[in-house]
Order: structure tokens, then C-alpha cells, then sequence
């Protein structure tokens, strides 16, 4: 089986410093964007050139693998390309004022606005005390006094005709008309009228309600001579004060000509300035609280209504928005409603409607991570319903905290136009593609992020430039060479392919900045292969405590295992333990017992409830590969258990089925197994070896045992023929394979691992239909056959032991007298 021997060149592929052109990264032109990933880069570029509805994006990737830079930097790029966003404002609605009025302006015009409006109420409120307290303005409220009086007086003339009749006159007072009793064609004195008698007094009522029956109709016409006179005087108000108000707003109207829902506002400023002409003309005094609980009156109060909130300020956007809301609570992302605490009770009105992320992405693009939205109540649903709807809606929850509410807003949706592009991972999208029909129709791009890229020549130089980009972007010491090239053979190493480099660029970048720190230490000028080699080592060491006790335990014999000899029916399996950010390999042995029964395999993992779904499978796919190797001509009357001893933590994965079939196969035939060979590998049942994962740390973690024990020189490791191109092995055990002290073994069935583990051919199928004799098969053959044959007698040996006493039975029932 030599040329199942893998040679050393075949364990690793280093990368050659000899390849780079130059002598420091300082060389290189430092790289803009990201290594690889052309897939996820034009699903982006097309998801952000898309603009209608529904075309958000949603990336998916390995954190640290650098699509939150690149996501970044590619939505700037198509954002520079846009014109910037306009600015929003929210006004009072004087009809309603529980439905604020939003207005859209163009960009950078917000301010300017306010400032217009500012400053024409300001000259309003001085003008029109100004403007009421001219000599043009007293003058013709005099004329209309005047013209009233006349016509007033007119009327009293005719009211005292009549009253004369019933000895009365009229007086036109300020406090409006009198009648007056007449004694002698003389108003008569109050002494006079108290000394009356009562016969006189019956007469006079008598007079006065005749009086009042004929002057009705010319009291009402006095009476709508003053409602005429109230009418004229503020008709008077409003014609002057409107033309001082359109004065001082026409300005702002042709700025602004274009903008219909500014024009709108203007129209409704107008008319509420006029209509409350009363709060201009003085500065009203503060009112005494009528109880202690009640406080003053600001007379400022009241022109608050005509404050402008600058809801969405872009006069410092030169292009469209790209915003990332690292915490996109409800509030954050769809904005809020603040309110003002008065005495207990909080109250709120639209100066205090505060912006929400998509509120200032709007025109432009928002960025958000899965995990941050999908985890804060009503984000998720506030963001598809402001997508949908194409407008965002500032909700009131003030209800929901407790407080006494006595007014509420609700201001007018303001509509959007953004990109929503959400990073998250592959798991995260499946479920929401599979749970939430919404998602699929707002989310109609995925840009998918590789784990790794392909490992070129192209990418290898791309990667050189990366390093350099660090460097320069940190302040970090440029790398030589050979230090690049030895973070490209660790980029392989994390990828777990000859010919792919990670995508995990954070890690990489760590690894860069913790090299630096070595170069610092040792005071050199640029970093070598050591310092990067060191970094690796040290990153190593903080996390390898495990292993390490691991590997104490295996010396010390507390973990029981054979690197030598042989024995049947036991074999080293392997298996990855993971500790968080650090992985490695952990040998086990792994023991099978057959004896004569029908339960088949036995998984005692499985029975003790610490097999994995996986491993399970694993163990069932031996039962096919023996039915199908030794049971078309018999029945399997076979109970085989296996067990991974000493392992309490639980196991899964299908990786150790060949070892277990090894076994299984040796504890039949009989023959042992070289302990000195460790096995991995999946099995299908038609007995071809599978690949497995972290071929690298379970080499290395049985390389490592075997060191503690002490190296023979036959020591070794079988692995699938797939997993050859999956070895970054370290330089210590390529040079032990190279010195012969150690052996891989890359296999494809299992027949060609029997025969490594036996040193017997696994054997084949004669003419006749026998394996050949003296072969594993063969021995197993005969061994199942045996099993089977006395699983056959003692199966008839019982069915004759119970005939007589059914007969007996039989013959009882029979003598009964009930039957």
C-alpha cells in the first residue's frame, strides 16, 4: 500500500516568497475594496443600480469577512452619483392641530425657510402694533364711528317720538340705549321716580311695555347698526393687517413659487395671523394663576404656533445619504414623538417630532445589521410597513409607558424613497425567506459573501496589497516578503484548501496588527516571517490551554490509548474539540464487541443519549454495508456494540463510521488492528471512504499524542483521497512524514484501509460466490455464517419445545366442561 503514501509535498502548499516583486508592501499600491467576492459585488451593484420598489438587498456573509466595509464602500460610491436629498419641515395645522402638516423643501432651503418666517413674524408683530396705532388707522375708525353714531342717533330721534307718546325718552349711552321716564316733558329725577305712586307706577309699566311692542323693530335696527359697526371695525382690522401680512409673506411666496405644500402653509399663516390680530397689537401681561396648582401664562405661549421644526436638515449632504444605525430601535429607525412633563401630565405638540433613520436616509441609502432589528420590538415591522406603504409613519407610544397623556399628535406621513440593505448570514436569511412572505417581496437581492476565494495569482497579489493597505491605514510596520507569504500559507490554513484563501479578513487583519506588535517589541524595522510566526504561536498559546491538559492527560495514561501494537476489535478514532475560537484534534479509542443475538448494532452513545442525529446515521450506514457485503445469502443474526471510550461530552458527525466499520470488521474476522494508525473518514454503504472536516487539526491532535508517547516510525494517519487537497499541515510534521516517522495514508474504499490496519487482504468474491479464504471478508463471512446457523438451530430448537406444551395446552381446553 505504498502508493497510498502521501509525500510530503503533498501535506502542504507554501506560498514562495520568490513570487513578490518587491522588497517592503510600502512598494505596492494599496487596494480599494475587497479580495475576491465577485459574485456578492455584482449583486450589489446591480441590487443598488435597481431603483423600484422592492429591489433592497439583503448580504449575506461570515462576520469578519469584510462586507460591512465593502457594503460601505460600494453604496458611497453609487451615492455620489445622486443629487442630495431635500430638506423636511413640520408646520402647525391651524385647523387641526393634531395633525401636523409636513412640507418638503428643496436642499439646504430648511433653514433659509425658518429663518424667512422668523423674521417676518418678528416684523409683524412690531408692525402691527405700529400699524394699529397711526393716526390712518384712528382716523378711519373715527369715520365709522362717526357714520354709526349718525345713523345711531337717527334712530334714537324716532324712539323718542314715540316715547313721548308714552312719556318716555331714549338716551344713547356707552353702555348702550336707555329709556327714561318723562314727568312733565322732563326726564324725571331718581327722586322723583322713587316718590311715584303705586297706581302711578301701574300705569307706567303699562306704557313701557306698550312702548317696547312698538319700537321693536327699530331697536333691531339699532341692533344691527352696532353688529354693523363691530363688522365694519374688523373688517378695518383685517384689511389693514392683511396687507401688512401679504406684505411681509409675499417675499417668501415668490422664493418659493414652486413649492405647492409651502404656498398652502402660507395661505393658512395668513390667515390665522389675521385672524388673531388681537395677540399682535399689545404684549399682553401674565395672568395671576387662579390656583396654586395652575401655573402663569407665558404670552409668548402663544406664538409658538408659528415656529418651523426643521425636521430633516441636508444642508450639509452633498449627495444622497448613506446612513448605518448600529441601534435601530423603533424610535431610531422610524422616529419619535417627544413630550413635555407638566405637573405629572405630559403633553407634546409638533416642535418636538424628532427623525428617524429612515427619515434621514431618505433619498439614499440605510444600512442595518440582521441581528440588531430582528431583536428590537416593532423594528422589523415598523421598517417593512414604511417600505410597503413607501412612507413613514411617526407612531405615539407615550400610552405604552405609563404616563398620563392629555395631547397627542399625529404628525402627516412623510413618504420615503431609500435603499434598505440589510447584512446578516445564510441561516438568518433562510428563515426569514421561508417564514415572512414580506421579505421576499421587499428583499428581492441577495448578495452572497464567500467564505473563501480562489488562490491565484491574482488574489495572491491582491492579498499583498491588502497587508499593505492595513499597514498604511493603521500606522502599522510594512512586511517583508517572506512575512507576506507566510499570512497567505495561514489564509490556506483557515480556508482548509490548497487552493483557497480565506475571506475572513478580520482575522488576517488581527494577525497583521499583532505582528506589528512583535516587530515593536523586537525593535525591528519591518516585520519578518518571524514576527508573523510569532503572532501565530502566541494566538495559539492563549487558547490552547485544553489541548495542552489534553495532551498531559495522554502521557499520564489518565486518557487510555495504544500507539503501538495490535488488537482486535479496538481503534483510534479522531475527532475535533472546539473551545470557542480554537479547534483541535482529540484522539479516541473507539472499542466493538459482536456476539450471537439479532439487535444488530448497538450505538451505546445513541442508547446513553450523547450521539448527535448525524452520528447516528453514521452507525445505521454499517448495518447497509454488511447486509450488502455478507447478508444476501443468510440473515444478519448479529448484536455489535461500539463505543467512543472516555468520551463523556457527547459526539456527532459521521467522520468516524469507517473507524468504527475497521473495527467492527476486525472484532469478526478476528484479526487485530495496528494501533499505531489513527482513522478518519465518512462511509457509504457500498463501503467508498467520504470526506470529513478539520482533516488538519485531528492529524496534528494525533501527531501530538504520539509525540508525548514516543514515535516508532509506524505511526500514522489514514484519511479520505478527497481531503489531500485540504492539508496545511505544520512544518514539524511534514518533516517528521519526510524522515519516516510518521505516515498519511489517503484512501478511497475501505477495502484498501482493512488491508493498512491488518496487514490482510480485504478479499473478493470467488467464482463459487466466497470471499477468499483467509481474507478479512472471507473470515467475516464464515463468522456471520456461523451466527446465523445457530441462530437457525436455536430457533427451531425452541419452536420444538413449545409444541408440546401447546399440545397439552390444546388437550386441558378441550376436557374443560366451559369449552
Amino acid at each position: 500500500m505504498d502508493q497510498l503514501k502521501l509525500k510530503p509535498e503533498q501535506l502542504t502548499n507554501r506560498c514562495n516568497p520568490d513570487q513578490f516583486k518587491f522588497k517592503t508592501t510600502e512598494e505596492l499600491i494599496p487596494i480599494r475594496g475587497i479580495i475576491g467576492q465577485e459574485r456578492a459585488k455584482k449583486a450589489l451593484q446591480f441590487g443598488l443600480g435597481v431603483t423600484k420598489k422592492g429591489y433592497n438587498i439583503y448580504v449575506s456573509g461570515q462576520w469578519g469577512s469584510g462586507r460591512n466595509s465593502f457594503v460601505n464602500m460600494l453604496t458611497e460610491e453609487q451615492a455620489v452619483k445622486r443629487r442630495p436629498p431635500e430638506d423636511w419641515i413640520y408646520v402647525n395645522n391651524f385647523i387641526d392641530p393634531y395633525h401636523p402638516i409636513s412640507i418638503n423643501l428643496e436642499n439646504g432651503q430648511g433653514k433659509t425657510v425658518i429663518e424667512q418666517v422668523e423674521r417676518a413674524i418678528r416684523f409683524l408683530r412690531r408692525g402691527i402694533v405700529e400699524i394699529f396705532s397711526s393716526s390712518d388707522y384712528e382716523n378711519a375708525r373715527q369715520k365709522l364711528l362717526e357714520e354709526y353714531n349718525q345713523r345711531a342717533n337717527s334712530i334714537v330721534g324716532e324712539l323718542n317720538e314715540i316715547g313721548k307718546k308714552y312719556g318716555f325718552m331714549f338716551s344713547l349711552t356707552e353702555k348702550g340705549i336707555m329709556s327714561i321716564p318723562l314727568k312733565d316733558g322732563k326726564p324725571m329725577s331718581e327722586e322723583a321716580y322713587k316718590s311715584i305712586s303705586p297706581a302711578e307706577y301701574t300705569v307706567m309699566l303699562g306704557n313701557s311695555q306698550k312702548l317696547s311692542l312698538e319700537t321693536i323693530d327699530l331697536f333691531n335696527k339699532l341692533r344691527l347698526e352696532e353688529e354693523n359697526l363691530r363688522t365694519r371695525f374688523k373688517n378695518l382690522d383685517e384689511q389693514m393687517g392683511r396687507h401688512l401680512v401679504k406684505f411681509h409673506l409675499n417675499s417668501i411666496r415668490e422664493k418659493h413659487k414652486n413649492n405647492e405644500g409651502l404656498k398652502r402653509y402660507l395661505e393658512m399663516l395668513e390667515d390665522d395671523i389675521v385672524e388673531n390680530l388681537d395677540h399682535f397689537k399689545e404684549k399682553a401681561e401674565a395672568e395671576e394663576p387662579q390656583s396654586p396648582l395652575m401655573l402663569p401664562m407665558n404670552p409668548e405661549a402663544f406664538f409658538e404656533r408659528y415656529r418651523i421644526n426643521l425636521f430633516v436638515d441636508n444642508s450639509d449632504v452633498r449627495y444622497a445619504p448613506v446612513i448605518f444605525e448600529s441601534d435601530p430601535t423603533y424610535y431610531n429607525l422610524a422616529g419619535s414623538i417627544e413630550y413635555l412633563n407638566e405637573m405629572g401630565v405630559v403633553k407634546t405638540d409638533f416642535t418636538m417630532i424628532k427623525p428617524g433613520s429612515l427619515h434621514r436616509a431618505n433619498g439614499g441609502y440605510l444600512i442595518l445589521l440582521a441581528k440588531d432589528i430582528l431583536s428590537n420590538p416593532f423594528a422589523w415591522k415598523s421598517l417593512k410597513r414604511a417600505l410597503l406603504d413607501e412612507a413613514v409613519s411617526i407612531d405615539s407610544r407615550a400610552a405604552f409607558s405609563g404616563a398620563l397623556v392629555s395631547q397627542t399628535i399625529r404628525p402627516e406621513p412623510i413618504p420615503i424613497d431609500v435603499k434598505v440593505i440589510i447584512i446578516g448570514d445564510y441561516y438568518t436569511y433562510s428563515l426569514l425567506t421561508a417564514y415572512d412572505e414580506e421579505f421576499q417581496k421587499l428583499f428581492k437581492v441577495m448578495a452572497d459573501f464567500d467564505t473563501d476565494m480562489s488562490r491565484n495569482d491574482e488574489n495572491v497579489e491582491k492579498f499583498a496589497r491588502f497587508v499593505s493597505t492595513r499597514c498604511q491605514n493603521e500606522g502599522l510596520k510594512h512586511f517583508t516578503p517572506d512575512a507576506v507569504a507566510l499570512l497567505v500559507d495561514h489564509a490556506t490554513r483557515l480556508a482548509d484548501d490548497q487552493t483557497k484563501l480565506t475571506a475572513h479578513l478580520k482575522t488576517l487583519g488581527d494577525v497583521i496588527i499583532e505582528a506589528d506588535a512583535w516587530a515593536n517589541y523586537y525593535k525591528e524595522p519591518l516585520v519578518t516571517k518571524e514576527q508573523v510566526q510569532r503572532a501565530l504561536d502566541e494566538r495559539r498559546m492563549r487558547n490552547n490551554k485544553y489541548e495542552e491538559n489534553t495532551l498531559n492527560l495522554f502521557e499520564e495514561g489518565t486518557y487510555l490509548i495504544d500507539v503501538e501494537g495490535f488488537k482486535v476489535g479496538e481503534i483510534n478514532g479522531l475527532a475535533v474539540v472546539g473551545t470557542g475560537q480554537y479547534n483541535f484534534g482529540k484522539p479516541s479509542k473507539i472499542t466493538v464487541s459482536t456476539y450471537q443475538g439479532r439487535q444488530g448494532i448497538i450505538n451505546i452513545e445513541r442508547e446513553a443519549r450523547t450521539s448527535g442525529k448525524i452520528h447516528d446515521k453514521g452507525v445505521m450506514i454499517l448495518t447497509g454495508f454488511l447486509g450488502h457485503m455478507f447478508a444476501q445469502d443468510k440473515p444478519l443474526a448479529l448484536t455489535a456494540s461500539i463505543v467512543f471510550e472516555q468520551l463523556y461530552s457527547g459526539v456527532d458527525g459521521d467522520s468516524a463510521a469507517s473507524t468504527e466499520l475497521y473495527a467492527l470488521l476486525s472484532d469478526l474476522s478476528g484479526k487485530p488492528i495496528n494501533q499505531a494508525v489513527a482513522v478518519t473518514g465518512s462511509v457509504n454503504q457500498r463501503g467508498y471512504i467520504q470526506p470529513i472536516g478539520g482533516v488538519n487539526e485531528k492529524i496534528e491532535g494525533y501527531f501530538g499524542v504520539c509525540k508525548v508517547k514516543g514515535f516508532t516510525g509506524k505511526q500514522g494517519v489514514m484519511i479520505p483521497a478527497q481531503n489531500v487537497k485540504n492539508l496545511m499541515l505544520s512544518d514539524e510534521i511534514v518533516e517528521a512524514v519526510r524522515n519516516g516517522q510518521f505516515t498519511i495514508w489517503a484512501i478511497s474504499h475501505v477495502d484498501e484501509g482493512i488491508e493498512i490496519l491488518t496487514g490482510i487482504k480485504a478479499g473478493k468474491r470467488t467464482k463459487r460466490g466466497h470471499y477468499e479464504r483467509n481474507s478479512i471478508y472471507g473470515l467475516v463471512d464464515r463468522r456471520l455464517t456461523a451466527l446465523a446457523q445457530t441462530a437457525k438451530e436455536n430457533a427451531e430448537k425452541e419452536d420444538n419445545e413449545k409444541k408440546p406444551a401447546e399440545k397439552v395446552e390444546k388437550q386441558n381446553k378441550n376436557a374443560d366442561p366451559a369449552h
